[in-house]
């Protein structure tokens, strides 16, 4: 593909495009209108319970009532409302950064823009892995061929050649480079007319997910039975069937678990913006609960360990070894110089490889002013590296002669196998390049060959006569970051597997650097020659790879698998996808890799660093153990709403709780579980456990035997204080409103011990949240409010309490406090470094 590339559209005709034709999309977006979000709030049952309340008020002559509670409704709705928009738009800025991206030249520049952004008229460069963006016509092709089975069904890939070629949105860029002008987009293109659509981001379902379901679907089949039954029972006690509704709803509100899903999606959606900020793109939220039970972490090296900065660190040529580091700016002896023009031949004319780029760097410095830059030649054939032979090859036309000029580079074992040399002469490349492997240096071989122009172009690179020319040794060193890391893996339970295709020798030095165990290293013959059984009993055993194939990651993934591990898997390239979904985690690099590789991936790292996927594995228990803490606080604080709804019908006393109390309970219940808990900052043990089973249900038996203890306390507290008040001669309206601050105040110190599973008042107070004060301090100045102004009291059915009796009601809600630590030891709760958490 020729190096002169169109100027392509400036960036200011680019917006202008965009503005008037829209964003590339194909379909329609999954993103809800605020009125859609507001319609299926409406819609729901805790909000239709709420609606009739308010019509059984004004049917019993009590406006006031229902119009406050109404009131209250339109409060719920709007923090709703609130809630689902700050998701949706979570969601959507994932969905923005995980659309196909582009490679558009704009103001003469290659540049890396979302695929939406693309306009007619954009000049896209294309590479192998590319998801074509728009439809186009073909520019310049260099061996390019497209996967467009999507379209016709013809598995085939078609090749497209410059001068009438056409590419079509969706296709897949399976071979070559090619450069296109974008012809149509969106919903003109041949994908949108024959109605395809781009599928958003989505939550899919899972076992976390079914759980919450199951859950949810029981305590709702609870509460409709225990509503017409209580119902039904004050009907008969009382002969008032409008109360009897009233109760009926009460206890249906008390009981509809309609925070479960909300707190599902409100900490999934924002985990993922969590987890973006440490530069990962989820796009499967699921991935975020599996992230906690990951067991095994296999990561490439290049790149993810290393830094993906290749440089040229050593040569040999005849088995005399040069240190590049001892040498001064361009003045690399004459010996070298070829070893170093042919490498520069075997790689691509505007590399974006960094062995290639690292190959161009030096020769540009220590070979200008030489015969050994050839700008004037023409790359005529191409020989790609493939699983069974690890070289690749360039044919070049030279200047006007009869002779074509061949370059190869690849695996010294490769190239000298190109070479056909002795077994003599194998042996001593092979001890040679253990010496540079031993320094950590990635090591490839070079040779060169001759052809004639009238023998046509070979098929295979074994019918070129080559001759070895020399090894070239590159250094690519760790991030500064990674032995932490890795150190951190391992004191959370995770081993880390480091795969490569670099020397075995290079892999060990390497993960020896990185705190990865080296004292076995698997090759991808060996791996080849072991069946699935075999693999998977000595996988174990196993940290480091080398010489291992894109394709034989999948069988590294499947033997993992096969052994009960739950697995992250690293990958970019095309032939990396099925090994990338076949694992639990499937991890693409953002930077680097490829459209196909990414779409086959849970998680997308933004910058290819190792240091990035373990934030991710920590952010992701920390988000499964918030929102376990979020359902154990949440059922809780529904048991003694649920009593407090019961226990007056049972004991024949005046109702505590209506609808229009439950509405203002949930004004508590709703920010503190979605907000409070979502930004904890989580322990700091969490990454020195092991990983969560697979097996491990999101609420344990004893974590269910918490939230029913706490809840009975405050059931037990709130109705002793009530039913004392009666006796005690106080109203009825002013023992309710005791018998309220009693449970409101508590509900909100439950808050303090439900942040962490583990008794302790430094678990409870230390690193308390922002949030945390505010809703405290909200929660009680409404309660204030309600109590104390006549208006609002009497609208609550409330009699304002003196302040001895208001004092000792509060008392008795942060009493509550000790009870609550108490219950936390006698149940065993878990104590930091216990899984059960």
């Amino acid at each position: 593909m020729s190096p002169e590339l169109p100027p392509g559209l400036s960036g200011d005709e680019a917006k202008a495009r965009l503005a008037a034709d829209g964003p590339n999309e194909l379909g329609a977006q999954q993103r809800r209108t605020l009125f859609a979000i507001a319609t299926e709030v409406a819609r729901e049952p805790m909000f239709l319970l709420l609606l009739g309340a308010g019509a059984i008020y004004f049917a019993m002559g009590t406006p006031r009532e229902a119009l406050t509670l109404l009131s209250f409704v339109i409060i719920i709705m709007v923090i709703t409302i609130l809630q689902e928009r700050r998701t949706e738009n979570a969601l959507d800025a994932l969905r923005n950064l995980s659309s196909p991206r582009a490679l558009a030249i704009r103001d003469g520049v290659p540049t890396r823009i979302p695929g939406c952004e693309v306009v007619c008229g954009d000049i896209l460069i294309l590479s192998e892995g590319d998801r074509v963006p728009a439809d186009g016509t073909v520019l310049q092709a260099h061996e390019l061929a497209v996967d467009e089975s999507m379209l016709t069904g013809e598995s085939e890939a078609v090749v497209k050649f410059a001068d009438g070629g056409v590419v079509f949105a969706g296709t897949l860029v399976v071979l070559g480079q090619g450069v296109i002008r974008v012809s149509a987009i969106g919903a003109a293109t041949e994908l949108g007319r024959i109605g395809k659509t781009l599928q958003a981001i989505a939550v899919e379902s899972s076992p976390l997910r079914e759980e919450m379901g199951l859950l949810t679907r029981r305590l709702s089949l609870i509460g409709i039975g225990l509503c017409l039954g209580l119902a039904l029972l004050y009907w008969a006690l009382r002969g008032s069937w409008l109360d009897a509704l009233l109760a009926g709803i009460t206890l249906a509100m008390a009981i509809l678990p309609q925070e479960f899903p909300v707190i599902m999606i409100i900490f999934l959606a924002m985990g993922a913006r969590r987890i973006a900020s440490q530069k990962v793109l989820t796009r499967r939220l699921n991935a975020i609960e599996t992230l906690g039970e990951t067991t095994v972490l296999c990561v490439d090296k290049t790149g993810t360990l290393t830094r993906n900065r290749m440089a040229v660190a050593a040569l040999s040529v005849n088995d005399t070894l040069l240190e590049i580091n001892t040498l001064a700016a361009g003045t690399l002896p004459e010996p070298y110089h070829e070893l170093l023009e042919y490498a520069v031949l075997a790689s691509e004319t505007d590399p974006h490889d960094p062995m290639e780029q690292a190959f161009h760097r030096f020769a540009g410095a220590s070979l200008a002013n030489t015969e050994h830059l050839h700008p004037t030649w023409s790359l005529a054939r191409e020989y790609e590296l493939s699983p069974e032979l690890l070289a690749m090859s360039h044919l070049w036309k030279a200047d006007p002669g009869n002779q074509d000029i061949v370059a190869t580079k690849g695996a010294p074992e490769a190239i000298a196998d190109l070479c056909h040399l002795t077994a003599a002469d194998c042996d001593r490349v092979a001890r040679q390049a253990e010496i540079m492997a031993d320094r950590g240096l990635r090591v490839l071989g070079v040779a060169k060959a001759r052809h004639r122009v009238q023998d046509g172009f070979p098929e295979i690179q074994h019918d070129f006569d080559f001759a070895f020319i020399g090894l070239i040794g590159l250094a690519d060193p760790l991030r500064p970051e990674v032995p932490a890391a890795v150190a951190e893996c391992l004191r959370a339970g995770i081993r880390v597997v480091m795969i490569t295709g670099d020397h075995p020798r290079t892999a060990r030095a390497i993960a020896a650097g990185a705190g990865i165990d080296s004292s076995t290293v698997m090759t991808g013959a060996e791996l080849e020659s072991m069946d699935a059984a075999t693999l998977a009993a000595h996988i174990a055993s196993v940290q480091v790879f080398a010489r291992v194939t894109p394709q034989q990651k999948l069988a590294i993934v499947t033997a993992l698998k096969a052994n009960g591990d739950v697995v992250a898997m690293t990958g970019d390239g095309v032939n990396d996808a099925p090994a990338l979904k076949a694992a639990h985690i499937g991890i693409a690099m953002g930077k680097h890799g490829t459209d196909v590789a990414r779409e086959a991936a849970s998680l997308v790292l933004l910058e290819d660093d190792f240091g990035a996927i373990v934030a991710a594995i920590r952010l992701g228990r920390r988000i499964f153990a918030n929102l376990r803490q979020a359902m154990v606080y949440t059922l809780a604080v529904h048991i003694p709403v649920i009593g407090l709804s019961l226990l007056p019908v049972i004991f024949g006393a005046p109702l505590i709780l209506a609808p229009m109390h439950i509405t203002f309970l949930e004004l508590i219940i709703d920010p503190a579980c979605s907000i409070v808990f979502e930004a904890e900052p989580g322990r700091p043990g969490l990454m020195q456990r092991p990983p969560r089973s697979v097996s491990e249900r999101l609420l344990s038996m004893r974590q269910l035997a918490l939230a029913l203890v706490q809840g009975c306390s405050v059931t037990l507290a709130a109705a002793i204080f009530y039913f004392w008040a009666l006796s005690n001669g106080v109203a009825a309206d002013g023992a309710r409103a005791l018998a309220f601050i009693v449970l409101v105040v508590a509900n909100a110190m439950l808050i303090l011990p439900s942040r962490s599973p583990a008794p302790g008042w430094r678990q409870m107070l230390s690193g308390l949240p922002p949030v945390v004060p505010w809703v405290m301090a909200g929660t009680l100045l409404a309660l204030l409010l309600i109590v104390c102004v006549p208006a609002f009291a009497a609208a609550f059915a409330f009699q304002t309490p003196t302040i001895g009796q208001g004092l000792a009601a509060l008392a008795t809600g942060v009493g509550m406090l000790l009870l609550f630590e108490i219950s936390k030891k006698v149940l065993g709760m878990s104590r930091p470094g216990k899984t059960d958490c």
